[in-house]
């Protein structure tokens, strides 16, 4: 059943989260106002505290304290909130021909050729010398300019087009118009030592009129090229959602939603929302640092009977972890990529995907039945759709997710979210029953 109220609330969530840093702001505020504090603001916690860590913007731990000792485990709902999309490089903004550009490097795995001739927006943050952090955003809001990247005509595309698809649109040409000049009268050539550069300096004093930031203020950014737009409901019947950055936000709203509707119990409740999945969950915000070790580390400390490296490590043992991230939806007019019986479908419920990985379940976490059976008749008893697939056909590619990551502490964990549709597409489609039933199925999973 498709919760209504709950699914404007996510396309909300999208609209506002275009980046890693806008979703773990959201998703801080939203804990605030369910009672949530910083960790730091606490010298002791009891069952039914609520408090939250959060690492460098960008990675947020929340934990729910439940009223048995945390070293018999806990109940963690794992997404990332990071998305395939196009870095403003460091030193990126130039003038060529009268034609000004952002020069970026694109984050993930996407298909380069997908994001030309499309309306794009500028959003992330600018730390300046003296201190300040200034937020960007533009290109979203009515009255905004859009920005582009170009393509060539198909009268002049003959050699493009004899050009495999990862070749047509090299990643160095993946650069954003975001200005122009006007060439002299005479030529291109004419008056061009006088007019050199004249349309980026006009870039960069619209720059430091709204935003008061400087081209060596590039160096210290950290911008990000992302599809303008608002979430959109698809189809006549709406019954689907198309919006930027599904993969993984539609897992991570979901959880985190889950974990604030939760009832405190006996077993602590968390909810991981981590960066850099999309790379390799790298980093000092990605799964594979020690963040949630020393979010958890601080959680142990501040319980009765204090920190020990044994409690640690047992409450990480003996946990149960959804790694929840999204499964590639069944695509009818290119059924030769799925086994279609170990498919899932839009509209099929939540998938539980056993192992992901590339061919012979490289980089797998492998889930053990045992954990799987229990979870099926908990969903079962809730009256929740499930479905068990994979992510396509054996040796056709792969990929992986933050379970591997998290089995490593020996947990018992599942690949569960939502199947996408044009996964890591600028544009991607959701099934709001989907999204409806893995919310129900996270907020379930709360109370094992």
């Amino acid at each position: 059943m498709v919760h209504k109220a709950f699914i404007n609330d996510y396309k909300a969530f999208l609209d506002g989260g275009k980046t890693e840093r806008e979703c773990a702001a959201q998703i801080v505020a939203a804990a605030r106002d369910a009672g949530f504090v910083d960790i730091g603001t606490v010298d002791s916690l009891k069952s039914g505290d609520k408090v939250y860590v959060q690492q460098m913007h960008k990675a947020v731990a929340l934990f729910v304290i439940g009223s048995g000792d945390i070293a018999d485990g806990m109940n963690i709902l794992g997404a990332h909130i990071d998305s395939p999309r196009l870095d403003v490089k460091q030193n990126p903004l130039y003038e060529k021909d009268f034609v000004v550009y952002l020069n970026t490097h694109y984050y993930g795995g996407i298909k380069k050729y997908q994001w030309v001739t499309l309306p794009l927006a500028l959003h992330g943050v600018v730390c300046k010398k003296d201190g300040t952090t200034v937020p960007v955003s533009l290109g979203e809001q009515d009255g905004d300019p859009v920005f582009v990247i170009s393509d060539i005509l198909p009268h002049l595309a003959q050699d493009q087009m004899k050009k495999t698809a990862s070749d047509f649109i090299p990643g160095e040409l993946l650069d954003v118009i975001v200005g122009t000049g006007i060439p002299q009268k005479g030529g291109a050539d004419s008056g061009e030592k006088e007019a050199k550069d004249t349309a980026k300096k006009h870039s960069l004093s619209l720059l430091a009129e709204r935003y008061g930031i400087a081209e060596d203020d590039f160096g210290s950014a950290e911008l990000e090229i992302v599809p303008a737009g608002r979430a959109r409901d698809c189809g006549f019947d709406r019954s689907l959602v198309l919006a930027y950055g599904q993969d993984d936000r539609s897992c991570a709203y979901a959880s985190a939603r889950a974990l604030f509707e939760s009832v405190p119990a006996a077993r602590t409740n968390v909810c991981l929302c981590v960066d850099k999945e999309e790379i390799g969950s790298v980093g000092a915000t990605g799964m594979a640092s020690h963040f949630f070790e020393n979010a958890l580390a601080e959680v142990i400390a501040r319980l009765p009977g204090g920190y020990s490296d044994l409690t640690l490590r047992r409450a990480l043992a003996h946990s149960n972890m959804l790694s929840s991230d999204v499964n590639a939806a069944y695509d009818p007019l290119n059924a030769d990529l799925f086994d279609r019986q170990n498919a899932s479908f839009l509209g099929g419920g939540i998938v539980f995907n056993k192992y992901t990985g590339s061919r012979g379940k490289s980089g797998a976490s492998d889930a053990n039945p045992e954990f799987i059976a229990r979870l099926r008749a908990l969903l079962d008893d809730h009256g929740v759709s499930y479905q068990m697939a994979e992510l396509g056909r054996v040796d056709q590619g792969g990929g992986g997710t933050i379970a591997y990551l998290a089995a490593k502490y020996g947990m018992n964990v599942l690949d569960a979210g939502v199947p996408v549709l044009s996964m890591h597409a600028p544009w991607e489609l959701t099934s709001k029953e989907d999204v409806s039933q893995a919310f129900d199925a996270y907020k379930a999973f709360l109370t094992l």
